[in-house]
């Protein structure tokens, strides 16, 4: 196998291995969950009811698992198989297994359906060579192993063929390798369909094809987590072909950019790759041009310059400007682009302030700015305009509205992503006009998808849904789609199917997200939002959860609030979304302002760019000022949502998608590590759900995954059904149908077509299994035989050696007896003498007997020769015939092989024979057209080559032209586009206006009247408002300018203060400095001591300032709330002035309804007179207290100011003996300013808390006033109310937390119980139709539903607790530990009933899955009953068809001889010419060897170079470039020799090309190295210097260290004492509440005993009826063991009878003649069988006695056992008994005790009142000292923290020690000076303060002014002096905000078309 066979095919040696098939049967292998490998391989061992024993095969352990948890495996035959399709035990666990197993083998292309799986090798693998193209071109799929290759190369010829248009969806996570997948799919087309032959002579449009993508990865790929080149938006790449399947065109779509990449990125993540291309690779004149900075001055670079290994961006850079030129973008377009990408960047660089005194923001520098409008070609005030004061439209005017920093910093990004987007679609739109500019037509077209997979974060937003809902249609186009090609290959076999469309199975889902009405789905209800100004992402998700809620596919999540919002149930698991800014990614608003800049820009680029201004999303829809009637109007229909425009670009892309022949590819990644050769189980499952494969075998397994040709069927199979095939030839079909009918399959299993067999998921496995057992089964017999016969032999040998040693025994035996005696010895004396006499006669009589015998032996040589003979003749005949049989028995195998090649032979020609006729009319249509055009051709020639030149010219000039007009076009198509939606706008508010008009008539008459009267009242009190409003103003103004002053002095007084604090803490940190420096020069160890000394002191210093100021800062907040009340009551009297006013206009009407009114507004002013001036009290009261901390504050700054002067005089002494270390010192002090800033980052973090912290104390402050005021008559005891007040509050606090806990607790089991009522239902129903199979789950069903009234009758009593407890603590709040108490038993008795309840869940769920399979079954039965009938009658006519067909096949047999002969002659022709050409190639091999020799030099030499790397450091960069260059050469090379196979003259100069090539490379790269040599050495230099300085800063650290170790485990060592101490506290408090919990233990207890008493009873009754269930099993098996041993001693009966009467006739015919010798010895034969089968039956008789006895001694047991368990049960019933009679005693004595108990329960209550008391004090003791304790842990607290930050300075100062020191001197200057500004800054600020405190007066007293003003208008309203007229609708106080304090017309809120 070669290098790329490796990973393209599988070892079937390997696979086929009988060891592992005998192993999967005897062991029955099956798949186990496992939480470390996702399933793990075990054998079953043993079953026992819904659960099995399983024995892991790897560790041997067993283990406990549930049947319908565990998943079969697969027989080993189906291992590393390349469809997944075609395993027979399609399941999650083999999925996972085979994708493994081929992934670990090198084999990442895997096949599953229609999917083409693909897992990331994460390394580079050699099959995507040229070599690899080649051997896939013209290929089919199931010839070729997996490929991505494969997949191209099936559509591209399908779309040849059929003339349907083809796309291949690739999708994945981020780094599953989708973007190199449609690389690959893009280079294989651009190979296989180039209009050019070779690469050399490959066409502009390829180049263009393959270089549009190295554009798209520098703008819209960027480096992930997961992924160095991650691609961030998805698109669909169209590739054009024509009508011979060459490109001609190709267009690219682009969906979901993530443009909020551009303007921030996580951790170790990176921007678009072209920022970081231009700032590396852009030259000294396009950086100027494009005003380039450093990596790190850009604020949206996050983290700087992040480089990723392996890849240089300055070459990229030039390989984008290389493309771009390529793709034939101009120079000024390319400038234009590297423009917009700065502007980006520049715009992070724009910074904004808040202003002092208002929220206004403001701009301070605006260097940025001044970029960014160079840049962009815009004016920088307008630009600076229009982002910090824009103008807004409201109602018909416009309005400048200034923005706070929060909205200009968003409206910059906003800005920044929206001319990104733009840019990069307008790159998209230049790509496809560059590669659709060809003139020949597109025939038709390959799409490829690139786009992301299915997410599931911890955290979904409105991108996921976006991707998800895509994901969604795409699988439901894949659903549709392979049940479509299901149902054509069911109707090409045959099969009746009723068509079931899976795709319906996701409509739900897709519904519920783009449904437009009734209900709205997700996206309608989005979209709807957006239209309302008020809406928020709140209201959104309130709005979904009331209009989806019911949805079934539509949750709301079990997740915390914060978490998420709702759940929604997608095909790959449940998603969790959160609505966080939804309302703004959908709107994606943009500063209109700004747009209409950038549309209006000088440069043309850029207004291109920004041409369709009027489709933005404006800051008016955004802010909520569009309320105004008509400012929707405006823009009506132009405003299209983001979700909008992304639903009609998926439609659009489906719709395209439906009417192609889709192709599946899926992209897994195997580990988040990047690692080659790992996989993680789980995350590969995951995406298997996520992509849909998962679904996809789901799908599958409905059908008949599995299918078998006849032929292999019945050669595998037939050992299962021997006789079932009668002998002779028989078609394969209907020996098919004979196995399966002797099988006995269920007719549901499978289905047989015209050349298959169809089959279930697993039947397939069950065929192997018992296949292997029959085989097993046969193997045993046969050794069992061989043994028998090798033993009944060696038994007969045995036999006779007996009856010889018998003889034997017997003859000696005599000759011992007769050798003594006399007459014996005598017998044989004589004897032979007696012979003598006679021996004459004897030889007589023995002469004639030989005569007679010699007769006898010659009649029967005679016989015996003539027998031979006849038994010669007789073999030889039968030789003949068994020759004839074999040679027949061979021609019928051959004629069926001929026959069945011939039908496919048949079959194949057909088709060609069709193909080629259609082709044939084709080209002769073609030649006919071809020789008419050719005959004009020649005519027009000469015609044409004189217009030519002229066409040439006028071409160039309409080019031009058509280009101006297109452009024109565009505008023109949306002007007009524009002008009809607002001509349809335009139509409906004219039949509005009409409407209105007439009604508006009406009323005109009417109000005319009215009008006039009004008028001249208004005339009259028109004067008096406009004198009040003056007034008004003019208070207002002055009001203003106080509080502008005021803000002034706060922000100066701040600022001053901050100065201060960085002034001390500076000059203690020198100081610490300066000791130390001076200590160090005595002596090493000293001066690290007091160093250390020093800091601690500074640092202690700085913490206390920081105190003091964050003091100060509660007490200017607390002044600023002051303030604020005081304006929020001024304001409130001008809405009471307003509203008394239209209250006086409505006096004028004389209706008793006004009269209420004014009375209701007179008692509204007292009361709000009242809270004035309560108000204005407490302000007086505020002001005091504020006054006297200022004061205080002031003197500390001025004795600190003192100690600074001093400190200044020492330090002007000191300045001068450390002017030598003036450098070390700077350093420290660059370190100390960094620490500084994040300790003034911190700082503000803890201003932000303590705000929220004063905005809750001023809440609870108003209802401690409140009581306060209630209680002014007791001012003596306030102090000691409060502190009860306050204890109580607490206590109150906690009570409310308790009682919250307890009621969700209670609600989630009340919830908890719904779901179980409903659940048991649900079981109700299923069982009831289920009864006959199922009567012992009702028995369990009964029993659980009264353990679940028990449960439920705890629960109501936990309940009535409950509620006891609520009312104890409503009633008195003192008694917190009993409460406590009574929660901590609830939650245990809710424990264990939570227990139960998950136990009960736990059988439910066992049931149902039991349930769901029975039910499964039922289904499939009853579907295939219906088409059973009409298969059959099918399948007789399809005989009939059969047997008419062979007739036919037989006639055209004898043509294809015929055609066969022709084709043999052809191919010798063949041969011949294949001779010829081989001998070419040879000649054309020894060039490419000699090409081969010369490349390996040049590798050998690159290899040098890249060897070169580890010496010198950082010049891989250079060697990269140079290996670059190089591979840029070989390419070039293997183009030669591509053009050397085609035109052999050519060799030659390409010889002398390459040879000149190598030297000149040669000479270059020895330059280079010299070169890199000397740069390398040179900075090794610098590297060593470096190292060595770093050595000596790291003793420096190690020293300090140390000192800063000790220090810290001295506070560790006072941590762990005061810890101690408040242990000791709470264990004391502990002991005094067990007391109490003893008796509720002793109740719970009995409760205890009395259900395990009942559970026992439960499981004994279980257990007896199982062990009767075991009995009857073993008497049935007992009844039959004896019926068989009857049957066998019948046998033997009749065999000893048999026996008896064969001896009897033995005895018999041992008398008779010689002629019975052969009847003899036959019978001898039947004996000899007889008794084999006599002892084979006496084997038989002792094996059954065997399994008799063994029967008797089972029963025996099982009586033992029963009258055990009698016994036992007998003991059972009466422990019952006993236990009931305890019950009923226990009940007696419980009723007896309660009546004991309440008696003696009211004297306890005495006695515990007493207790409670004594308690309440010791509570009130230890809550004083827990107070105590608290204070003392916080105090601790603060010293830890001040230490840990000690730390942490000690750490930092060490590390940046050396640093800091260069620059303290050039600091010193700087302090000295800001110590005098500082000086001169606190007089003014003393100054100021004074002059605020002035202004505060002032401000008092024209409040008094004002409120003495207010009382006497009301006065006079009163009297009703002052008449009012004009009607006004004033908005109430508190509902809308101070901004919008002005009147606003009520507008009917705009609903979106």
């Amino acid at each position: 196998m070669s290098a790329a066979d490796k990973f393209l095919y599988v070892d079937r040696n390997l696979v086929n291995n009988p060891l592992a098939q005998a192993d999967w049967a005897t062991k029955k292998l099956v798949w186990v969950p496992s939480e470390r490998l996702g399933f793990e391989a075990g054998s079953v061992k043993e079953e026992r009811g819904d659960e099995c024993v399983v024995e892991l095969a790897d560790s041997g352990k067993k283990i406990r698992v549930n049947k319908d948890d565990i998943q079969k495996m697969n027989p080993p035959k189906f291992s590393k198989v390349e469809d997944m399709a075609e395993l027979t035990c399609l399941n999650e666990a083999s999925v996972l297994h085979n994708l493994k197993e081929r992934y670990y083998s090198g084999l990442i292309y895997t096949y599953s359906g229609l999917f083409c799986v693909v897992i990331n090798p994460y390394k580079n693998l050699p099959i995507y060579s040229e070599e690899i193209v080649d051997m896939y071109k013209g290929k089919k799929r199931h010839e070729m192993p997996p490929h991505i290759y494969a997949i191209t190369d099936t559509s591209y010829r399908s779309m040849m063929q059929d003339r349907e248009d083809q796309s291949i969806l690739c999708t994945g996570e981020s780094g599953a390798g989708k973007t190199e997948n449609t690389k690959k799919v893009i280079q294989y087309l651009a190979h296989v369909a180039s209009s050019h032959k070779t690469k050399k002579d490959q066409g502009e449009l390829e180049k263009q094809l393959l270089q549009a993508n190295p554009i798209l990865e520098a703008f819209g790929n960027a480096k992930t987590v997961k992924n160095d080149n991650s691609s961030r938006f998805g698109k669909f790449i169209r590739i054009n072909f024509d009508v011979n399947g060459y490109i001609v065109g190709a267009n690219i779509e682009t969906y979901l950019l993530e443009k909020s990449r551009a303007i921030r990125q996580a951790k170790d993540e990176r921007t678009f790759h072209i920022f970081y291309y231009m700032l590396t690779g852009a030259g000294d004149k396009l950086r100027n041009e494009l005003l380039l900075e450093n990596y790190n001055n850009y604020r949206f670079l996050s983290n700087g310059n992040v480089t990723i290994p392996g890849q240089q961006d300055k070459d990229l850079f030039t390989e984008t400007m290389e493309a771009f030129k390529i793709m034939s973008i101009p120079e000024d377009e390319q400038i234009g682009m590297l423009k917009v990408v700065s502007s980006v960047l520049q715009l992070g660089n724009m910074n904004f302030k808040k202003e002092r005194h208002t929220d206004q923001a403001s701009m301070p520098d605006n260097t940025a700015a001044q970029k960014v409008c160079h840049l962009m070609g815009m004016n920088v005030t307008e630009f600076t305009r229009a982002i910090l004061s824009p103008r807004i439209k409201v109602g018909r005017d416009y309005v400048q509205k200034a923005q706070t920093q929060e909205q200009a910093e968003f409206a910059v990004e906003a800005l920044a992503k929206a001319t990104y987007e733009r840019m990069f679609r307008w790159l998209v739109m230049r790509i496809n006009k560059a590669l659709d500019k060809t003139k020949r037509q597109g025939a038709s077209f390959i799409g490829i998808l690139d786009i992301a997979g299915f997410e599931i974060f911890e955290l979904n937003s409105f991108e996921q849904l976006c991707i998800n809902y895509t994901n969604e249609k795409l699988q439901q186009l894949f659903n549709h789609t392979m049940f479509i090609l299901e149902q054509e290959e069911y109707q090409r076999e045959g099969i009746e199917w009723s068509f079931i469309d899976f795709g319906l199975d996701l409509q739900p889902c897709i519904e519920l997200i783009e449904k437009p009405a009734s209900p709205p789905g997700i996206l309608a209800l989005l979209d709807e939002e957006c239209w309302f100004p008020k809406a928020t992402d709140k209201s959104f998700v309130e709005k979904v959860l009331q209009e989806q809620g019911t949805h079934p596919k539509f949750f709301k999540p079990k997740k915390l609030k914060d978490e998420a919002d709702f759940c929604i149930i997608h095909y790959a698991g449940k998603v969790d979304y959160k609505a966080d800014e939804w309302l703004m990614k959908n709107m994606d608003p943009l500063n209109d302002n700004v747009a209409t800049l950038l549309n209006l820009s000088t440069d043309k680029f850029v207004s291109e760019l920004w041409k369709d201004v009027d489709r933005i999303v404006g800051l008016d829809k955004v802010s909520g000022m569009s309320e105004m009637p008509g400012a929707f109007k405006t823009r009506k229909g132009m405003f299209r949502t983001v979700g909008q425009l992304y639903k009609e670009q998926l439609s659009k892309l489906m719709a395209t998608l439906r009417n192609t022949n889709p192709n599946f590819v899926r992209c897994i990644i195997p580990n988040h590590e990047k690692k080659a050769g790992k996989l993680d189980p789980h995350l590969v499952l995951d995406q298997l759900r996520c992509n849909g494969v998962l679904e996809g075998i789901r799908i599958c397994r409905q059908g008949f995954p599995n299918r078998i040709v006849f032929q292999e069927f019945r050669q595998r199979y037939e050992i299962l059904t021997p006789n079932a095939i009668p002998k002779g030839f028989m078609d394969g079909k209907q020996a098919c149908v004979l196995m399966i009918k002797s099988l006995e399959l269920d007719p549901n299993l499978y289905r047989i077509g015209q050349s298959k067999v169809f089959f279930r998921a697993g039947v397939l496995a069950h065929l192997e299994e018992e296949r292997d057992m029959k085989i097993t089964d046969i193997i045993i017999s046969f050794q069992a035989w061989c043994r028998g016969y090798v033993a009944r032999k060696a038994f007969a040998k045995r036999q006779q050696q007996l009856t010889a040693m018998k003889v034997i025994q017997r003859n000696c035996a005599a000759y011992l007896k007769l050798r003594n005696w006399q007459w014996w010895r005598l017998f044989t004396k004589v004897k032979p003498l007696l012979q003598v006499s006679r021996q004459e006669e004897e030889m007589l009589a023995k002469d004639e007997e030989l005569h007679k015998v010699k007769e006898k032996q010659l009649y029967a040589e005679q016989q015996l020769q003539e027998m031979e003979e006849k038994q010669q003749q007789l073999c030889a005949e039968k030789m003949a015939l068994q020759e004839q049989l074999q040679a027949e028995t061979e021609l019928c195998a051959e004629a069926e092989e001929m026959r069945a090649r011939l039908a496919a032979k048949k079959q194949e020609l057909e088709e060609f024979l069709h193909d080629l006729e259609g082709r044939v009319e084709e080209e002769e249509e073609r030649a006919a057209q071809l020789l008419a055009e050719k005959k004009k051709m020649q005519q027009n020639i000469g015609d044409l080559e004189q217009q030519l030149d002229e066409e040439e010219a006028a071409r160039q000039k309409l080019q031009l032209e058509k280009v101006t007009m297109e452009a024109k076009m565009k505008k023109i198509e949306e002007d007009v586009m524009v002008l009809d939606d607002q001509n349809n706008k335009l139509n409906k508010e004219k039949k509005l206006l009409e409407e209105r008009i007439s009604e508006f008539t009406t009323n005109l008459a009417e109000e005319e009247e009215k009008s006039k009267s009004l008028q001249k009242l208004k005339t009259k009190h028109e004067a008096m408002i406009t004198d009040l409003e003056d007034r008004l103003r003019r208070e207002e103004k002055g009001r203003q300018e106080l509080e502008k002053n005021r803000r002034k002095l706060e922000g100066d007084f701040t600022e001053i203060h901050d100065q201060i604090a960085e002034l001390q803490a500076q000059i203690a940190e020198l100081r610490a400095q300066l000791a130390k420096k001076e200590e160090e020069l005595q002596a090493a160890l000293a001066r690290i001591e007091e160093e250390a000394a020093h800091k601690n002191m500074a640092q202690k210093k700085i913490r206390e300032l920081e105190a003091q100021l964050s003091e100060l800062q509660e007490d200017l907040e607390l002044e600023r709330q002051a303030r604020a009340k005081a304006e929020k009551h001024r304001r409130d009297l001008g809405e009471e002035l307003e509203a008394l006013k239209t209250e006086l206009e409505d006096t004028l009407d004389s209706t008793a309804a006004q009269q209420e009114l004014r009375s209701k507004r007179e008692t509204e002013v007292a009361q709000l007179k009242k809270t004035l001036d309560e108000e204005a009290r407490i302000h007086e009261q505020q002001l005091g207290e504020m006054r006297q901390k200022h004061s205080q504050a002031f003197d500390e700054l001025n004795e600190q100011l003192e100690q600074a002067k001093r400190n200044k005089v020492s330090m002007e002494k000191a300045k001068q003996a450390l002017e030598s270390e003036r450098n070390e010192l700077s350093i420290e002090l660059q370190s100390l300013l960094q620490g500084k800033g994040e300790s003034e980052h911190r700082r503000k973090k803890a201003e932000a808390q303590v705000q929220e912290l004063q905005l809750k104390h001023t809440e609870s402050e108003r209802q401690r006033m409140e009581l306060a005021e209630k209680l002014t008559k007791t001012q003596s005891e306030l102090e000691n109310v409060n502190c009860i007040l306050n204890d109580v509050e607490s206590k109150s606090i906690k009570a409310t937390k308790d009682c919250s806990a307890v009621e969700s607790q209670l609600q989630d089991v009340q919830e908890l119980l719904q779901e179980e009522t409903r659940q048991k239902l649900a079981q109700s129903t299923r069982l009831r139709q289920l009864e006959d199979e199922h009567n012992s789950l009702r028995e369990q069903l009964e029993e659980e539903e009264e353990a679940k009234r028990n449960v439920e009758k705890q629960l109501q009593m936990v309940q009535a607790q409950l509620t006891e407890m609520k009312k104890k603590v409503e009633q008195d709040a003192g008694c917190l530990e009993t409460a406590e108490e009574g929660k901590k038993r609830l939650q245990r008795d809710l424990e264990g009933t939570t227990q139960r309840l998950e136990e009960k869940c736990a059988a439910y769920e066992k049931l149902d899955k039991t349930k769901t399979r029975l039910q499964q079954e039922l289904d499939d039965l009853l579907v295939d009953q219906d088409h059973l009938r009409q298969i059959v009658s099918n399948l007789e006519k399809k005989q009939k068809k059969f047997d008419q067909m062979l007739a036919e096949e037989k006639n055209i047999s004898a043509r294809y001889a015929e055609e066969r002969d022709r084709a043999e002659a052809e191919a010798r022709e063949k041969e011949t010419r294949a001779l010829a050409l081989t001998r070419e190639l040879d000649s054309l091999m020894e060039i490419k060897e000699d090409l081969d020799r010369n490349n390996k030099l040049l590798r050998a030499e690159m290899e040098d170079l890249v060897s070169s790397k580890d010496d010198v450091g950082k010049s891989v960069h250079e060697l990269e470039k140079g290996k670059r260059a190089m591979e840029q050469q070989l390419e070039e090379m293997r183009t030669q020799l591509e053009e050397l196979e085609d035109e052999l003259q050519a060799t030659e100069d390409a010889k002398l090309r390459l040879e000149v090539n190598m030297q000149a490379l040669k000479a270059q790269y020895e330059r280079d190295l010299a070169g890199r040599d000397e740069m390398g050495e040179e900075k090794k230099r610098a590297l060593v210097k470096q190292v060595r300085e770093m050595e000596m800063e790291l003793e420096d650290e190690r020293k300090q260290r140390s000192g800063a170790v000790a220090a810290r485990k001295k506070l560790e060592l006072d941590l762990k004492e005061l810890e101690a101490g408040i242990d000791m506290a709470n264990k004391n408090r502990d002991e005094a509440l067990k007391q109490l919990k003893k008796l509720q233990a002793q109740m719970k207890e009995m409760y205890r005993e009395l259900e395990d008493t009942r559970l026992s009873r439960e499981e004994i009754l279980a257990q007896s009826k199982e062990s009767e269930k075991k009995l009857k099993a073993m008497e049935a098996d007992m009844l039959q063991m004896q019926e068989e041993l009857a049957a066998a001693e019948r046998v033997k009966r009749q065999a000893q009878l048999e026996r008896d009467e064969l001896q009897d006739e033995m005895n018999n015919q041992a008398a008779k003649n010689a002629q019975i010798a052969e009847e003899r010895r036959r019978l001898e034969a039947r004996i000899a069988q007889l008794e084999e089968e006599l002892e084979e039956e006496q084997c038989n008789t002792e094996l059954t006695n065997d399994r008799l006895k063994k029967a008797m001694l089972q029963t025996d047991q099982m009586n033992v056992e029963l009258t055990a368990e009698r016994s036992t049960s007998q003991r059972v019933e009466g422990s019952r008994a006993q236990l009931e009679r305890q019950n009923k005693e226990l009940k007696l004595k419980l009723q007896e005790l309660e009546g004991t108990v309440k008696s003696k329960y009211k004297a306890n209550m005495a006695a515990l009142e007493a207790k409670i008391a004594q308690l309440e004090e010791q509570l009130d003791m230890e809550t004083r000292e827990r107070q105590g304790a608290t204070k003392l842990v916080r105090r601790t607290e603060k010293k830890l923290k001040e230490v840990i930050l000690q730390v942490e300075d000690e750490r930092r100062n060490t590390e940046q020690h050396k640093d800091q020191v260069d620059k303290l001197n050039s600091r010193m200057k700087q302090l000295k000076r800001q110590l005098e500004e500082a000086e001169e800054e606190a007089q003014r600020a003393n100054a100021n303060r004074r002059k605020l405190q002035r202004e505060l007066e002032d401000a008092t007293e024209s409040a008094d002014a004002m409120n003495r003003e207010v009382t006497t208008l009301k006065n006079k309203l009163r009297r009703g002096d002052l008449p009012f007229l004009g009607r006004r609708t004033v908005p109430r106080a508190g509902i809308e905000s101070d901004e919008e304090s002005e009147p606003k017309s009520e507008t009917s809120e705009p609903k979106p078309e």
